[in-house]
Order: C-alpha cells, then sequence, then structure tokens
C-alpha cells in the first residue's frame, strides 16, 4: 500500500508539473501574439502618416529584434559566389494563373492597388508644391489726422501664398523718408477667414479686384505676377485684367519736390569751376566717338586747275565720322613735276564758307560746316576756294549712305585719259651667276636671292630623263655624232655627254655642264613637256634631236600622259583613227592601211616600215607617238610591229 501511494503522489507532483509548464507556456504564447498585433498595428500607422520622410519624421520598428544585413555573396569551393537562390514567397492562386495563362483577376480575385509609400503616386502638397509661392500686388488705405496736406495715405504691400502648407505672409516694400516703420507687415503664418475659427484662407480665395480681410484690415488686390497667372490658368481658374495701383498726395508731391530744375546757365559753371580746380574739359562728343570711331568715308574728288600752268589734281577725300572732321590727300604720281606735299588739307573741319581773319577767334560768327548729307557724287564740295567735284567713292561709303541715310551714291562718269607707258629694258644677261639672281639686282636695291621650288625638288629629285639625241649641223661630219641628254626633273637642269667612236678623232666625255637652258624660240627655260621623240632643242648655239630613249624614261612618260600626250597610246589611237573620216567606210581604212604598211604580207613589219608607210598614207604621227605605238603591238619584244594586234586595236573585226 505504502508503494502504491508513493506512485500516487509521484503522479499529482507530475501531473501539477506539467500543468504548470502549461500554464507558463499559454502566457508565452499570449505575449507573443500581442506583440505581433502591436508590431502590424504600428506598420499601419506608420505607412498612412502624411508626413515627408525627413529626419525626426520617421519611427523605427521598436519590436525589430533581428538588426543583421543580408549577405549577397558567399564562399563556396574557395571562391566568392554570388547567392542565387532567394526566399521568396509562394502565391498558389499565381502559380496557377501563370500555369493557365489566365488574367490573375479571373481565378483569384482582383489584384492589390498598390501603396502610396516610398515613390508616392500621389504627390503630398508639401512635395508637389515645394518652392511655389503666389504673389499678389495689393494696397490698403489708411487714415492721416495729422497733416493738413493729405487725409489718407496708400500703402502699398505684397501678399505671399504658399501652396506646400497654406500660409500667407504680407510684405510692405520700404520708401524712403516716409516716417513708417515697413518691411514685413503679417509674419508667414495661417490666417482664418474669421477670429476664431478654423476656416483658413486657401488659394481659391484670392482674385483680381477683390478685397480681402486679414486681421480685420482690407487688403484690395490690383495684380500679380507671371507664374501665379500661370498657375490660375492651369487651374482652370483664369484671373481677371489687372488694375492700377492709386496714387496719393504724399507720393505726387514727393515727385514734384524730387524734380530737380537745373538754371540753363549751370552746366557752363559747373564747367568753369571743374577745369579752375584743376579738373580737365568734359567730352560732349565721347558716345559719338565711341560708336563711330574708325569709321571713314571716302570720296574720290579732283580739282580743275584753269591756270596757265595748271591741270586735272586728283585727290582723295576723308570725313571721319568720330569727330566731323575732313582731310584731302593729294594722289600722286611717277614723273608729275611737282614737289610731294602729301596733304591739301589736314584733318579739320571743313567750312562751306570760311570766314577768314588776322588771327584765329576774331569773330564771333558761328561758321557752317561741311556734313555726310552734303558729300554727294556728282555735286562739288568747296575747299577753301577751289571748287572739287565728287565723282566716286568706296564700298564702305555706299553702303553707309543707303542703310543710314537712304541716299544711294551713284559714281559719275569722267573721261578716259590717255596713260604714259614707260619702258625700261632690261639689260642682257652678263653671264655671272644665275638669270635669277642677276634680275634681282635689276627689280630692286636690295636685292634677295631667288626662291626655289623645294616641294618639286624633293619630289621630283630622283627622276632623271636620258635620251640618245644627234647633232644637226650644217657640217656634214658632225651630223653623225652621237649625244647622251640627261634632263634632271627635279631642278629642270641639262647635261649632255658625248660618245666618241674609235678613230674618229673626236674626244668623247662631258660636252655640256649640268645647267638650265633656254629655249630661245620662246625666251622660256626648257621643261620636261619639251623633251618628246623627234624634238629639236637648242643648247646656246647646239641643236640637237632627240632620237630614243632609255627603259625608264619611256615608261616615265607613259606614266604622265597630262605632260606627255604623245605617250599616250589611247591618244595615239584615238589620232589614227581621226584619218578614216577620209575613207567612205572604217573597214576600207583598215584595208588600206594594212596593204600599205604590210606590202610583204608578213604580218609583221619593222619601225622603217612603219615610218615609210605612215608618210605614204600621209599621217601625220610625230616620231614619239610611232614609237609608242610600235613598242605596244610589238608583242614579242623583237621590234616588229604585229599587224593583226593593230587590226584589232584600231577596232577590226575578225572572224
Amino acid at each position: 500500500m505504502n508503494q502504491i501511494n508513493e506512485i500516487f503522489s509521484l503522479i499529482q507532483r507530475i501531473i501539477s508539473h506539467i500543468i504548470n509548464h502549461l500554464y507558463i507556456f499559454q502566457r508565452v504564447i499570449f505575449i507573443l501574439l500581442i506583440k505581433i498585433k502591436k508590431r502590424e498595428t504600428l506598420k499601419k500607422m506608420i505607412k498612412t502618416q502624411q508626413v515627408p520622410f525627413l529626419p525626426g519624421h520617421v519611427f523605427s520598428d521598436p519590436f525589430k529584434e533581428s538588426h543583421h544585413k543580408t549577405q549577397q555573396f558567399s564562399y563556396q569551393n574557395g571562391t566568392n559566389q554570388e547567392k542565387t537562390q532567394q526566399k521568396e514567397e509562394f502565391d498558389p492562386n499565381l502559380y496557377d494563373s501563370m500555369r493557365m495563362k489566365t488574367p490573375p483577376n479571373l481565378t483569384y480575385g482582383s489584384r492589390q492597388p498598390p501603396e502610396n509609400d516610398y515613390i508616392p503616386r500621389i504627390q503630398p502638397p508639401w512635395l508637389k508644391y515645394d518652392r511655389s509661392v503666389l504673389r499678389f500686388y495689393a494696397y490698403f488705405q489708411e487714415s492721416v489726422v495729422e497733416d493738413p496736406g493729405e487725409n489718407y495715405r496708400v500703402r502699398k504691400v505684397i501678399i505671399y501664398y504658399y501652396l506646400s502648407d497654406g500660409t500667407i505672409h504680407v510684405n510692405e516694400p520700404r520708401v524712403a523718408n516716409s516716417g513708417i516703420p515697413q518691411g514685413v507687415f503679417i509674419k508667414r503664418q495661417k490666417i482664418p477667414k474669421n477670429i476664431g475659427k478654423q476656416d483658413f484662407y486657401v488659394w481659391e480665395d484670392f482674385s483680381l479686384g477683390s478685397n480681402i480681410n486679414f486681421y480685420q484690415r482690407v487688403f484690395r488686390v490690383c495684380d500679380t505676377d507671371v507664374f501665379t497667372r500661370e498657375f490660375y490658368e492651369y487651374m482652370g481658374r483664369p484671373l481677371q485684367l489687372p488694375e492700377q495701383l492709386p496714387r496719393d498726395n504724399f507720393e505726387a508731391h514727393k515727385e514734384v519736390k524730387d524734380v530737380k530744375i537745373n538754371p540753363p546757365d549751370t552746366k557752363e559753371y559747373k564747367e568753369y569751376f571743374e577745369v579752375k580746380l584743376g579738373g580737365g574739359h568734359p567730352n560732349g562728343g565721347l558716345n559719338k566717338y565711341l560708336s563711330n570711331d574708325r569709321k571713314v568715308l571716302s570720296f574720290d574728288v579732283y580739282w580743275d586747275d584753269t591756270s596757265v600752268e595748271g591741270q586735272l589734281n586728283y585727290y582723295t577725300l576723308n570725313y571721319f565720322l568720330a569727330d566731323d572732321t575732313v582731310e584731302v590727300k593729294e594722289i600722286r604720281k611717277q614723273n608729275s613735276g611737282k614737289d610731294p606735299y602729301p596733304l591739301l588739307l589736314r584733318r579739320q573741319k571743313l567750312p562751306k564758307q570760311p570766314i577768314m581773319t588776322h588771327y584765329p577767334g576774331m569773330t564771333l560768327k558761328k561758321e557752317d560746316h561741311y556734313s555726310p548729307a552734303d558729300l554727294i557724287c556728282g555735286q562739288n564740295v568747296i575747299i577753301y576756294g577751289r571748287n572739287c567735284f565728287i565723282f566716286n567713292c568706296d564700298d564702305f561709303t555706299k553702303y553707309y549712305y543707303e542703310h543710314v541715310l537712304g541716299i544711294k551714291q551713284q559714281p559719275a562718269q569722267l573721261k578716259q585719259e590717255r596713260t604714259k607707258k614707260f619702258y625700261q629694258p632690261i639689260p642682257p644677261y652678263n653671264g655671272f651667276g644665275s638669270e635669277e639672281d642677276s634680275l634681282g639686282y635689276v627689280y630692286n636695291l636690295q636685292p634677295k636671292p631667288p626662291k626655289k621650288d623645294v616641294r618639286k625638288n624633293f619630289t621630283q629629285d630622283q627622276f632623271i630623263m636620258r635620251f640618245e639625241a644627234r647633232q644637226i649641223s650644217e657640217v656634214r661630219e658632225e651630223n653623225f655624232r652621237k649625244f647622251l641628254i640627261s634632263f634632271y626633273c627635279g631642278d629642270d637642269t641639262i647635261q649632255v655627254y658625248q660618245h666618241a667612236e674609235r678613230n674618229s678623232g673626236i674626244w668623247g666625255g662631258k660636252f655640256m655642264e649640268r645647267a638650265r637652258q633656254k629655249n630661245p624660240l620662246t625666251n622660256q627655260y626648257y621643261s620636261e613637256k619639251d623633251f618628246q621623240l623627234g624634238s629639236i632643242l637648242q643648247f646656246t648655239v647646239y641643236k640637237f634631236q632627240l632620237m630614243r630613249a632609255d627603259e625608264f624614261t619611256v615608261n616615265y612618260m607613259k606614266q604622265k600622259p597630262e605632260a606627255f600626250k604623245e605617250a599616250d597610246i589611247a591618244q595615239i589611237i584615238t589620232k589614227l583613227r581621226r584619218f578614216a573620216d577620209n575613207f567612205r567606210s572604217f573597214d576600207e581604212f583598215l584595208i588600206t592601211l594594212t596593204k600599205q604598211l604590210d606590202k610583204n604580207l608578213n604580218g609583221q613589219i619593222e619601225f622603217e616600215e612603219l615610218t615609210q608607210g605612215m608618210a605614204e598614207l600621209g599621217f601625220n604621227l610625230t616620231l614619239q607617238e610611232q614609237y609608242y605605238l610600235m613598242r605596244y603591238f610589238d608583242k614579242n619584244g623583237d621590234w616588229k610591229l604585229s599587224m593583226q594586234e593593230l587590226w584589232e586595236g584600231l577596232g577590226g573585226k575578225t572572224k
């Protein structure tokens, strides 16, 4: 029995212990539920509050226990990696709608509207109208009992309405010597429509031409600025036309009082005392000088001197717009026999009728001076007794008269004088130095060295044209002498070597030094265009005919068809085809040409046969054209022209 009692007592203690733990667990769960409910209530209160997201206006969650930051990176397998698996809430209804491809509102109801949280969809006034202020110009009337000259005074104020919070601020501009404390009239605050009530003024209560009551003070709204007018038009409530601010007796009296009327001789007194005290003279024409500085009207005039030794004298009349002065310059001519006086009239104002006195300043009469309106082409201007005729002007003067004065200047037609031509012969070249260097002493007292074509020297210096030539002379034996002529393209110099045969009695070697040579027919220096096969060149007293050229010269002339037109095979064929105009048909031309050139019907001809055939047909091809024609249709390189290639090259048809 004792054991049974012990067991029962043990069971009772266990049951009481379990009941106590269940009670504690129930209390803990109840406290946690209360905390969760309070947290959700606090979050909902924070979201619904219309306060700006600024320091001091944000409430933290007092029930937050976890303050750690979520890690976006992890360290796996010895490398840094970014976490790609994020915990997301699973919505089965959204999953079904995506799987069935149906809108969510047809599957499990309408979507929740977005919350107006971090970036508000509907902006609050403090954000939407930040720094936006409406400005109205108004006035109120105040009675004056101390001054017998006025019984009221109009005080002008500016009303500012802040759209961000609906506050109003009234400011009165300061007026000098008004005797009234001015400045801030009403501090920034919300002004009620009726004192003691919470009905405040809003922007809809303001309009032009209306009265508004601030703390038993009535203001008349007259005008506003551009921003305020545009704001009311945007809100659909356009404002009326503005009113004029009234004037009181104080303002009218102040304007009359401030007006100062100086006596007529005040300016002269001021100038006198300023100069007396050591100051400078006032510059009354400073503005005119700054606007017209360096603007000069230039006219061409002449004076017909009718004296015994007189003649037509030409001058340039310059009118300076900066100070209305005139100067007359003489146009000098060579060998005129006159003294070189540069000016007929120094720069000064030109009077129309000058008053001549023994000393300057002896007369008190005012002179009338010439102005731009008096200087017209085709009219006369009197320069101290000389009647000068204006016959032309420069382009700037024409533009000034047309756009400023509205006058179009028409130059006058003058008789052309017979010009005198002076011939100064150039002395012949004496052989010392170069001819260009000698001409420098003819044209200038201090000669300068002649300029060289450096670009041509750099680009063409490596090209040398070599020709085999024979001498042309009246002596029969000298016609068989052979020469090598080299033309240097860099500086257009020519060098001649003589080739001597054995037992001929003629020395070989350098025949003429390298130098530039002149063409006696044109009196110009030889250039590369003058070197054509078959052409005759004369160097001093010797004449040479170019017979052949080396391979480099042939290719060089072929690459420059613009300089060596007779080396262009296309132009040679075109020139040869023009001779077909003298025949009845082009085929007849080809047949006649073939029969005349290839008389033996070998299919090939030599250069002598080509030259003889062209001469018999009357085809005036030069030696260089025949040479390049022979080279072009010599396909085998044996210096024989292929008649079939010539037939096809001229456009003949083959079977």
